[in-house]
């Protein structure tokens, strides 16, 4: 088993699985998300590579689970070497005046609340060597994306402020932007993109992580 540990929150699919398939040939790998078959099937990917992973069907939306998953890391490993956030709310599009409610509650819950809870939480397992990566997607301020670009804006708001903070301390904080994928995300805001011109996850997983040096 390797000895680095990876977090990674929003693991199920896309960017987070590609990420955590990424990483696997040199951590081992903690997967969070909320859908268990999507995980198993990462597990499967993982171990069919020569990697390990470890399962966390939680929501990053519930700050009791994400403490105790925290302490059970701690207890287990002591430490994380790497914390890679891409877990979001996507809502659908909507004209400003009429975002659905529902809609609002769920994006501030997991792009701007779960931030600034797991944060506390995982900084200290970082410590000063351990690095965090977020993920920026630049859509606030364009026309129907007000719930998910505005929530997002505050999701890099507040690592970007982290990143400042730690600049000299540690641990260091990345804010990567990816390039456009072919996602299941991007089809809900796209339907009817040619997806063909769109970057693979698993070679944009490669071409960030490779940018950290």
């Amino acid at each position: 088993m390797s000895d680095k540990i990876a977090l990674i929150t929003g693991a199920s699919r896309g960017l987070g699985a590609a990420l955590a398939e990424a990483l696997a040939a040199t951590h081992h790998i903690v997967a969070v998300a909320r859908t268990t078959g999507a995980l198993e099937e990462l597990d499967d990917r993982i171990k069919a590579a020569g990697g390990q992973a470890t399962l966390a069907p939680m929501d990053v939306t519930k700050p009791d689970a994400m403490a105790q998953l925290c302490r059970s890391i701690h207890d287990r490993w002591g430490q994380i070497d790497l914390w890679a956030h891409t877990a979001v709310h996507a809502a659908p599009l909507s004209p400003a005046n009429v975002i659905d409610a529902r809609d609002w509650d769920k994006s501030v819950a997991c792009n701007v609340t779960a931030t600034g809870q797991l944060i506390p939480y995982i900084a200290p397992l970082l410590g000063e060597q351990g690095s965090a990566l977020f993920f920026d997607d630049p859509r606030a301020g364009q026309k129907f994306f007000g719930a998910y670009g505005a929530t997002k804006a505050a999701q890099i708001a507040l690592a970007r402020s982290w990143a400042a903070e730690t600049l000299k301390t540690g641990p260091r904080v990345h804010v990567l932007t990816p390039a456009p994928m072919a996602t299941a995300t991007r089809a809900r805001f796209f339907p009817g993109e040619d997806r063909a011109p769109l970057a693979h996850p698993r070679d944009e997983a490669a071409r960030l992580l490779a940018s950290l040096g």
